[in-house]
């Protein structure tokens, strides 16, 4: 999804307006909240890609799951799991921990760019647990 941001937000990112990114916060509150400890700006630079795919990978983990015990999670070849991530933490839970501006506060384009960042990365993790359980049944 990050490089979907960087083709069409390149004016628009948080680093480019001065701001950080909000997995970038989350890391920072991680860190400060639980182990106390101040990250630094290149320590950031990477801690926040380290949430953002982590949050990913669990995320993915959990649809995996699930569509082993309930098939019907699939509908949408993943863009259903998509639209769920997006609506879950993009819209809901990382506004409301204060780690964005609610997306009322953005331009459609952009939510329309994070909206197909996420159709994309649902469909994606379908395709690769659609092969790799084909794989594992051979």
């Amino acid at each position: 999804m990050s490089q979907l941001h960087a083709l069409f937000q390149k004016s628009e990112s948080p680093a480019a307006q001065g701001k950080e990114d909000s997995t970038v916060k989350a890391a920072s509150r991680i860190s400060e909240g639980l182990f106390h400890y101040r990250l630094t700006p290149d320590q950031k630079k990477i801690a926040g890609p380290a949430v953002h795919y982590g949050f990913g990978a669990s995320m993915a983990a959990l649809y995996g799951t699930a569509v082993e015990v309930r098939p019907i999670v699939r509908t949408g070849w993943g863009t259903s799991f998509g639209t769920a991530v997006w609506l879950g933490a993009h819209v809901i839970t990382v506004p409301s921990l204060g780690l964005s501006e609610p997306v009322t506060h953005s331009t459609p384009r952009k939510e329309a760019v994070e909206l197909g960042a996420h159709l994309v990365y649902g469909a994606v993790v379908e395709g690769l647990r659609s092969f790799l359980r084909a794989s594992v049944l051979r």
